[in-house]
């Protein structure tokens, strides 16, 4: 990060009220009376009532609009293990992402302690105030552990967003780079860059829409991960190949498909000379990518270049899959976030961007080897990603709540975020059209 950004970072956080988020009332609380509903002798009926039916906490309670997004800050992008207080401002920018792009209520939770039996004790002990439960910024292979354990574990959705999220926007942008340049999935040599939770959950994501494990190479510190060595653990060892490969550069003779997870400038020039025709270069290492976008460009100007800044073309973000993979579970009270709900996020978000043109969308966000996916701010996000992976919960099976009209539901979901620009929070107005439209439930249905 450059001087001048930092400070501005850092002022930007310091400024007005500390930090990100607040909590606010939903309620009106200004007189004696609604005192006494709000709490006591009121809050009695609300309590008789869950005690009875658990399932009431979701009518009474903010349950079913909360979601924890916990980490114990042993693998903060870009800073490694910094602890749990210093990942604070990461997972509170998550929990305003949460507000801002679903209008999901979010908990920042950090866990000072990398012992995860502990975490998931932890978590397990916390889970009954919450709807969802986003891990985040844990480092491999711990969590993979704990996201399992908890799985199994809650009646919840538990979901590290470093590997699902992450998973489901490179999948869906390297859908339309395949379509863009000609290549087939099943067909393409796949060179992985990363071996942490979200280099092994892209790879897993990839086999599941097409790739072949044979034609996957992956890369870790030490080297390519291959069968000769034995430092490696049991999830890199799922993708340990058989081909006498050595080192990055070697992995990277005729390459299709170059996927980076780990670190800034791993890539040199002569790297991206030896791919296949029209390869597709996916460095999404931040805040540097494994190689610079102009450099790229420059060396092949006939590659698909994505990175994970926001200055660049086709940027890969989790942000456009985490608040709809939740705002779809919650909405149908999912027991998890399963993989055919994420193949169904895959699908509708790289179908949002190809159906961008000129008629709707701006010049530069037309379809093509510069816009692979959808922007940030694209209201379709919300209404589109949110509903399919409703439906997919609901035909899968995991979903406690129908949704009798998806029509219905969408008007819902487009007045979470009308009347307010998504970039700056809600407005009064917008508290009053969303009371408006909760109120109404008849597009849902108690399976």
């Amino acid at each position: 990060m450059d001087e001048e950004l930092e400070k501005r970072a850092l002022k930007y956080h310091a400024e007005e009220r500390a930090g990100k988020t607040e909590v606010v009332p939903t309620k009106p609380v200004g007189s004696q009376e609604e005192l006494s509903l709000a709490y006591t002798p009121g809050v009695a009926a609300p309590v008789g009532e869950i005690f009875k039916d658990r399932w009431k906490a979701y009518r009474y309670t903010n349950k079913g609009n909360l979601v924890a997004v916990i980490s114990n800050g042993s693998a903060v992008l870009g800073k490694g293990n910094v602890g749990a207080l210093a990942s604070k401002p990461v997972m509170e920018g998550k929990a305003m992402l949460f507000k801002v792009f679903a209008d999901i209520d979010a908990f920042d939770i950090e866990i000072s302690d990398e012992n995860p039996d502990n975490i998931i004790a932890t978590i397990a002990s916390l889970a009954p105030t919450f709807g969802g439960i986003n891990l985040e910024d844990i480092k491999a292979p711990e969590c993979f552990y704990i996201e399992k354990r908890l799985q199994g574990l809650l009646d919840i959705p538990v979901m590290h967003d470093d590997q699902h999220g992450t998973s489901v926007v490179v999948a869906a942008a390297l859908t339309n780079a395949c379509e863009i340049a000609g290549k087939r999935l099943d067909e393409a040599k796949i060179v992985i860059c990363g071996a942490g939770a979200a280099g092994i959950s892209i790879t897993r994501m990839l086999l599941q829409i097409g790739a072949v494990k044979e034609n996957i190479i992956m890369v870790d510190s030490k080297g390519v991960i291959n069968t000769m060595r034995h430092d490696i653990d049991a999830s890199k060892a799922e993708f340990a190949t058989t081909q006498e490969l050595a080192t990055l550069s070697q992995a990277m003779t005729n390459a299709d498909i170059f996927i980076g997870v780990s670190k800034g400038n791993l890539l040199k020039e002569h790297d991206i000379e030896v791919m296949n025709n029209n390869p597709i270069i996916f460095a999404l290492a931040n805040p540097t990518p494994e190689i610079d976008y102009a450099t790229a460009r420059n060396i092949r100007p006939d590659a698909i270049i994505a990175t994970g800044r926001t200055d660049m073309p086709n940027q890969i973000n989790n942000s456009l899959a985490f608040p709809y993979l939740f705002r779809g579970a919650l909405d149908t009270f999912s027991t998890k976030i399963n993989n055919e709900m994420l193949i169904a996020a895959i699908h509708s978000l790289a179908g949002i961007a190809k159906q961008s043109t000129l008629a709707n969308r701006e010049e530069q966000e037309i379809f093509g080897p510069e816009y692979l996916l959808p922007k940030m701010s694209d209201p379709r996000l919300l209404t589109e990603v949110s509903s399919a992976v409703a439906k997919a919960a609901i035909d899968s099976g995991v979903a406690r709540r129908g949704i009798a009209s998806f029509k219905e539901y969408r008007d819902t979901l487009i007045a979470r975020v009308d009347n307010r620009d998504c970039f700056t929070g809600m407005t009064a107005r917008h508290r009053v059209e969303v009371k408006r439209h909760r109120s109404n439930d008849e597009c849902f249905h108690r399976k």
